[in-house]
């Protein structure tokens, strides 16, 4: 075993220290995690829910979506006119702990615009509070401009490692957590909070960037991981939260192979949700797995087509199974996820063939007529499907 360096234990024992602070009390004003019977309840009142990771082509990340500056709501509303269309209805989108902390007053109003526009094209938005891709340094004011031919070469970590690695910023993300949470916690136009995505399972994840990421973030992020869910309920959100399972073949699908951050995952979320860029018999495996759980289930990132997972093999699953399904990407634009991730070893130059990501081009022509046909097609047979179901039977004349 290596000696830990003074440093390190002293900054291990400020996090669990602040851990053993931020625990709530028990009151029986607290929001408690839901029981299974409450999250199929609430599941039993959705229509099958389908959607995408959305934000506007004029955005590199999450910044620049909601800076005063760079929003854009203009934009926003041509783009979820394009996804209702589709009959998509939910998006999930990202927000920033930093953009509270600039301009809480001013970001609320932005945010309660967009849940406006969201609502007028019948969509409910998942919101994600927090995320572990990519850049860990973020900053707010201008964005860098994309670098070209790179799949998201301008998105952000929240929060940064800076902040994750010190106990004294730990305040301020439940400021924002209780804040933002606390402002819409009787909202119906949102869908669910997502508590943060993608939380490292070691330290070695992170890319390109693990060089630059916390250390010990593993650690970190499974002290943090539950503060965060608690000090959502102790805000009062009346929506679902979830953080959702996503990396390796871990097994984590398999409930009894739980441990670390997925198993905290597993213990706090009111929904299961899930991550899956796998081809169908995979993403049916997982499905199975997570049966288990008794709760409802929603993939909330899959589609990558050129690594086999499509709108035409992956949707029949999640129908069959009464599992929402979100896909990564609604239109193209600064994020350019229409590279695939190698294009980070190495950039593209052209345009690919498939794209990875993405439905709509940025002037709202579809990639693909057939595959938005498609999309249509199967979101409109569940819905009449429901409708056929939920209407009064009539006897036939004659019968009276």
């Amino acid at each position: 075993m290596k000696l830990l360096s003074r440093g390190l234990l002293v900054g291990l024992f400020l996090v669990l220290s602040f851990s053993a602070r931020a625990t709530p009390k028990s009151s029986s004003s607290s929001r408690v995690r839901w029981t299974e019977r409450e999250a199929n309840a609430w599941y039993a009142q959705q229509p099958w829910l389908v959607g995408a990771n959305y934000i506007p082509a004029t955005a590199i990340n999450q910044l620049e979506m909601w800076q005063s500056d760079t929003f854009d709501p203009k934009r926003i509303d041509l783009e979820l006119g394009w996804a209702e269309s589709l009959g998509l209805n939910t998006m999930r989108v990202f927000l920033h702990d930093l953009l509270w902390e600039q301009d809480s007053k001013g970001f609320r109003k932005r945010v309660d615009l967009f849940l406006s526009i969201a609502a007028k094209h019948h969509i409910r938005p998942i919101f994600v509070l927090f995320d572990s891709c990519w850049d860990p340094n973020p900053h707010l004011g201008r964005q860098r401009a994309p670098a070209p031919g790179v799949h998201n070469s301008g998105w952000v970590q929240s929060p940064s490692a800076e902040a994750l690695a010190a106990p004294a910023q730990y305040p301020r993300l439940e400021f924002y957590v209780k804040g933002i949470v606390g402002a819409f916690k009787n909202d119906k136009r949102i869908l669910a909070w997502d508590m943060w995505n993608e939380p490292p399972n070691s330290d070695e994840s992170g890319g390109n960037f693990a060089p630059l990421n916390a250390r010990h973030r593993e650690h970190l992020v499974q002290v943090l991981l539950p503060q965060i869910f608690a000090w959502a309920r102790a805000a009062g959100a009346t929506q679902p939260l979830t953080s959702g399972f996503w990396e390796g073949d871990g097994g984590w699908w398999v409930p009894d192979h739980l441990s670390g951050t997925p198993k905290i995952q597993a213990e706090e979320s009111d929904i299961i949700s899930f991550h899956s860029y796998d081809r169908p018999a995979t993403f049916e495996k997982k499905i199975l797995g997570l049966r288990a759980y008794n709760r409802p289930i929603i993939c909330t990132e899959y589609m990558a087509r050129s690594a086999g997972s499509t709108f035409e093999n992956t949707l029949p699953l999640a129908k069959k199974y009464n599992v929402g399904a979100i896909n990564w990407g609604l239109v193209a634009g600064k994020t350019q996820t229409i590279y695939p991730w190698s294009s980070w070893q190495k950039p593209f130059d052209a345009e690919p063939a498939p794209w990875f990501h993405d439905v709509f081009r940025t002037d709202g022509t579809p990639y693909s007529a057939e595959e938005v046909k498609f999309i249509r097609s199967i979101i409109q047979g569940v819905a009449s499907e429901l409708d056929t179901a939920s209407s009064p039977s009539v006897p036939p004349k004659g019968s009276l």
